[in-house]
Order: C-alpha cells, then structure tokens, then sequence
C-alpha cells in the first residue's frame, strides 16, 4: 500500500508521474520533429527549440532543466529516490529509509525494511486497469507469424507456471536455470520465479552444456527451465539435448521442465515434466510472495578476467525501480508506445528493457526470436514497419553487418514510426553511428548510445535524459543518468579534475540498481569492483571526459574482450585451450573486427612433439571451445609459436601480443623487462609466415 506522509517537495512533483494509484498521466509537450546534434563540425537539422525534460520525471517539475534535476538526484539521493520509489511501485510495507550503503566495504542497501513482490508490480497493477493491453509482441523466428500476449494473458500463465514450480517443490529462495529462446513462456518463467520467490538464472541458450552445468552447479539449482528445441534464422537448436548433457554433472537438480517450442519429439527422462501439460492443470492464479527490498531476485553470469564466470547478483525494489526509470527516460518512453528492444533474455539488456523495465511500465514489448538477416538483411526493417515499433535498441554489431547491404534493404520498409533509436552492449563507432541514424532513423531520430553492464542493472551514461533538443554527439555516451556520479581516476588511484582528460570510469556513490554481490563470494565482489579504487565502483572500463564534461567510452582495462557486445574473459578462452593434451601454454587476446567489434586472436605454444599436425591440433582447440564455452567463443586467428613473451617474473606481456597481432609492430614499447627479447622476433617470424597462409588453414 502507499502511503502519502512525506510532503517534501519532489514528493509533492511526483504526483502525476508514473504510479500505481492512478492512472499513467504524462504532460506532452509539443512534437519536435527537427533536433539538434552535432559530429565534430558537422551540425544535424534542428529547431532550435528547448523544452523541459519530457515526460516529466515529477508534474511540478515541469520546466527544470536535466542539470537541475541530476544535480538533486545527486546532492538529495534519498529525497529523489525515495520519493520515486513511493510513487512508482506498488508496496506491500513502506521501506524504513531511502538506502544505507557504504561502498568501501560492500554494503549495498536500497529501501530496507520495504516489502513487495516484483511480478505484481509488472503484471497485476496492469491488469487492473488495462487487462487488455498487449503485453508483449513475440516476433517469431517467420516474419510475419507474431503472437501478441496480453498483459491478463500474461499473468495467467505466470500464475500457472508459478504453481507448477511450486508443486514440483520449488519454493522461496530455490534457485532455477531458464535455457530457453525468447518466447513468451521464457518471460513468464522469469515472472513465475519472481512471483513465489524463487531466485532464476537465465542461461543464453548458446551456451554448451558444460558451461550450462558450471553455472547450475555455482548457483546449485533444483530445476531448469528450457524447450524441447529452439528455432532461430531458420536453423532448428537442439536445447534439451543440451540440457539433458548438462545436469549429468549436476546432482542438485531435482526437475526439468520442458516447453514445446517445435512439434518434434525429443527424449524425455524420469526427471522431466511437460511443462504445458502441467501448466494446464494448474489454477490461474498465485497469491505472490511477499519479499523483502534486498531480497535476491536474479543472478545472471558474466564474464571476468579470471576463468570462472562470476554470477552477479540483483535484488528486488533498486533493480525493478532504476530499470523502469531509465526505460522510460533513456528512451524516452510514452504509453502506447511499441518498445522494441532486439537482445536476448539470457543477457542483461533482455533482463531491463526487454522484460522488467517495459513490464515495469506497462509497455508493449517486443520479443524478437530471430536474427537481423533472416530470411533477408531487411529483417528488422520490416518489422519495424509490421509491428509500428516506436524505439529500435540494438547492437553496434548488427548495425556494422547491416550497413554492409544496400540502404535499398532498409528504404523499402517504412520507418516512420521510429521516434528513438539505441545502441547497447559496446561503443559504437562512426560510421555506424552515421548509417543508423541518417538511413535507418531518415536523419530525424535521437539515437542513445547507452553505456552501462550486467554489474549497473540499468543504463548509467547515455545522451538522454535531457531537454529536447539538447546536442548529442555521435559514438558517445555523453550524460550520466539520475543518481550517477561518474569519476576518472589516474594509476595513483586519484582522481582527475577537469575537462578533456582520460582515465579509469568508476562511479563514486551506490545506485539503486546496481549488483549487490557475486553469489557466494562476496570477497570477490570486493576484490574486483571495490578494492582497486577504495571508495568508487570500477568499472574496468577506460573513459574520456571532454571539454564540454560528456563521458566517452575507450575500452575495457582488464584482460575482458567484446564479442557482438558479449563480454568474454581471456581467461575462460585460455582455460579451455589449455585443456589440449599438447598444448602446455596460450595466451588470449582481442583485436579489433570491422562486424564483431572485437574477436579473440589465440597464440599457442605446442609440446616439441614432432608426431603433432598443426592443423589437426587447430580443430581440436576449436572443438574444445565450442564445447566448454559456445561457438561465439571459438578464436578467429590462432597462431602457433614456440614460446610466449615473458617478463622474469614469469608474467605473459600481452601488450606485445596485441601489438604484434595489429600489425603495430613499429613502436613495441619498453621490452627491457622480457627474460628474453629475441622471443619477440621468433613471434613477428610466425605472424608474418601466417599472414601469408591462406585464410582456411590458420
């Protein structure tokens, strides 16, 4: 219940924004067709006219400025959010105070003492005013063959989802593994945990079962989600094998529920339950769980730069509030708007502005099982034009693999109802940028690109919010949202003043969104956000302030790699390679790629057995990746060498490596400390005899 005892004044502002007493009211301001943005020298169409942000974060707010309004996010946190949070999501006990964090030693704390359940807050406050409101559009692997779910449509088979997880003895705090393409039933797995209580883990059904199995086992799970198969660019994807592989090596697995996806037959063991079968004989309701603010919600695993994947950890009210809150503001979101956001549930950008975020709001969001050039490279074009899609956010790589086709893919379909484009998962870069905003966009769409990770919960820098028609630069990430403090720090550990300066991103105050801790080993979550700046959050990224005081993203710090915006840590490749009975040694690195924006390069040490085929031992390196990782995984370049650049203490210098495999090789830099410098001949010797191979045999 909310309850309205505060009279400060951002409380009072509040009023008519988004809540669940009253109806979505917004102020719209007149359409501005023509904004301003600027590239360097080159200055896009504009009006010329500025107006408040819009819609507004508060009505009494109307007329403050972005500046404004950021700076009372970050000099009254608790008055801001606290206000926010009362006004936007539906309590079951009001929260005691706003948060109690103190970011040194890792107490993240939003809202304590407040009790809600996230599934009523996305469905049933929806459903009491709008049952009839689809939901979500699920845009099927076959143009033209979408499914439109309504938001009571929606809650009904979370309900029966929920009850079957419970039946099956899944309950508060249980943790389960979703493995499934995005669909509908994927959306209401997640809800149904929620709902009851339960803790998931969505797994991107790309993974191979051994990487499946490590995450089950590190989140000890007692069942998996998954389909019997999955359809994706017309290819046919063998998910329950792939479970079926994996939870062989996984005794805490007690069920797997398994929904048909295609009408063929796959094997079925004595652990297995249909799930639509069972779904139908369960009620169409499920009184939710009620669950404290910290509470964990989800646990998604990325990526680091040791082997093991580390399962970050998100929690109730902060993630559901901050995740609504960029949604509609980033995106600028209105209600009845089609949100189209392209990822795939299994990663964090499907967790906030494909399912929690948009749901959160009310939205119509869209699902979209396919690929960008299936069954041709106008693929989302025409679906933007079938589905009336109001906001495009998708990757850079799949804008580089676009802009490679003739506009006449993108031309044909039409795209006025587009009024916001954005970016995710990597910087964008130039060229890009121009092709997604001037042919896609017609020159007349703000385009955001976002930065944010797995570790924030939701979008902490991008060009929006601000004022309509506020400049935004292109490939950059320019403002932080509401409540972010970003910092540069220089290799002492302080922090650097000033404009036009590059150095570490790290973020100097908690979030409501951001990760609380890595399952199981807090210590590490220390270890690898907080310690390496005492005080601040690390990002590992690096970042650029520029004269004007925008934030530009330069590239991960740590030995962590970029593939189509899925990070993927060097270790893990190495891990696996390693595993090779004649391979003793690798090292991993990632070099630029026009698509993918980076690809991993593999240098190889082999045993000095002659009886060893090169190409043979390439393979089988390959087949090991593929099978412990997943194919995005597999390394485009591996080049054999005798040995690897070491300094004498034993370190790999990869600095060398990138160097050598960029063909930067001009300029190496201070090699004084290598225990042998003639290893970098020998390794410039082997890159040049595998440049002149051709491309099949590398």
């Amino acid at each position: 219940m909310v309850v309205n005892t505060s009279r400060s004044l951002l409380y009072t502002l509040c009023r008519e924004a988004v809540s669940f007493r009253s109806e979505l009211r917004f102020y719209k301001s007149a359409f501005v067709s023509r904004q301003v943005f600027h590239c360097q020298r080159r200055t896009y169409s504009a009006n010329g006219t500025k107006t408040s942000l819009s819609p507004n974060i508060c009505s009494s707010l109307a007329g403050r400025s972005y500046k404004e309004l950021y700076e009372l996010s970050v000099e009254d946190p608790d008055t801001f959010w606290g206000s926010i949070a009362k006004e936007r999501l539906l309590w079951n006990r009001p929260f005691d105070h706003v948060n109690n964090c103190d970011i040194s030693t890792g107490r993240i704390n939003w809202f304590p003492g407040g009790q809600l359940n996230v599934s009523v807050n996305c469905l049933d406050v929806h459903v009491a005013k709008h049952p009839n409101r689809v939901a979500l559009v699920w845009e099927r692997d076959e143009p033209g063959t979408e499914v439109n779910v309504t938001y009571r449509e929606l809650l009904e088979s979370t309900c029966r989802l929920a009850n079957t997880l419970k039946r099956h003895g899944i309950h508060r705090g249980d943790r389960v593994a979703i493995y499934m393409p995005v669909s509908p039933l994927a959306v209401a797995a997640m809800l149904a945990c929620a709902r009851i209580g339960a803790v998931h883990t969505v797994v991107f059904a790309g993974f191979s079962a051994e990487a499946l199995a490590g995450r089950i086992q590190d989140a000890q799970c007692k069942a998996v989600v998954t389909c019997n198969q999955g359809v994706r660019g017309g290819r046919v994807i063998e998910l329950k094998a792939t479970v079926d592989a994996a939870v062989k090596s996984c005794p805490s697995v007690r069920s797997v529920f398994v929904a048909q996806r295609t009408s063929n037959r796959v094997p079925m063991t004595g652990i297995d339950v249909l799930l639509e079968e069972e779904m139908a004989k369960e009620a169409a309701d499920c009184s939710p769980e009620v669950m404290d603010s910290e509470d964990m919600l989800f646990m998604l695993y990325t990526s680091g730069s040791t082997g093991q994947p580390k399962g970050i950890v998100h929690t109730q009210a902060g993630y559901l509030l901050y995740a609504s809150l960029t949604h509609q503001y980033v995106f600028d979101y209105r209600p009845g708007d089609v949100f189209g956001c392209v990822a795939d549930i299994g990663w964090v950008t499907g967790h906030s502005y494909v399912v929690y975020g948009p749901l959160c709001n009310g939205a119509t969001t869209v699902l979209f099982e396919s690929t960008p050039v299936y069954p041709d490279p106008g693929r989302y074009w025409e679906t933007v034009e079938r589905l009336g899609i109001n906001q495009f956010y998708g990757a850079p790589t799949a804008i580089r693999l676009l802009l490679k086709y003739e506009e006449s893919w993108v031309k044909k379909y039409d795209r006025s109802s587009l009024k916001t484009l954005g970016s995710v998962g990597e910087p964008i870069n130039h060229e890009a940028w121009e092709w997604f905003y001037n042919v896609v966009g017609d020159g007349r769409c703000p385009l955001v690109d976002t930065w944010w990770q797995t570790e924030t919960g939701g979008v902490c820098i991008a060009p929006r919010p601000a004022e309509d028609g506020a400049e935004i630069i292109p490939a950059m990430a320019m403002r932080p949202f509401f409540g972010v403090q970003p910092a540069l720090m220089d290799e002492t550990g302080a922090a650097i003043t000033g404009n036009d300066v590059s150095g570490a991103l790290c973020i100097s105050k908690p979030w409501p969104g951001m990760a609380r801790t890595i399952y199981g080993d807090h210590q590490r979550f220390v270890d690898a956000y907080l310690k390496p700046y005492p005080g601040y959050y690390f990002t590992g990224d690096g970042a650029y302030r520029s004269k004007d005081g925008y934030y530009q993203i330069t590239g991960r710090m740590d030995d962590v790699i970029n593939i189509s915006g899925h990070r993927l840590g060097t270790a893990e490749i190495e891990d696996a390679l390693d595993e090779h009975p004649g391979v003793p040694e690798t090292a991993v690195i990632g070099i630029p790629h026009d698509i993918k924006g980076e690809v991993p390069f593999a240098f190889v040490v082999l045993k000095e057995d002659d009886s060893l085929d090169h190409s043979v031992v390439i393979e089988d390196l390959r087949g090991l990746v593929a099978t412990k990782i997943a194919k995005y995984a597999i390394p485009d370049h591996f080049l054999i060498v005798k040995r690897l650049p070491k300094t004498r203490s034993g370190k790999i210098m990869r600095r060398i490596l990138r160097k050598v495999a960029t063909d930067e090789t001009s300029n190496l830099g201070d090699i004084s400390t290598l225990d042998d410098p003639s290893v970098v001949t020998e390794i410039m010797q082997a890159y040049t005899r595998f440049k002149n191979q051709p491309a099949q045999k590398r």
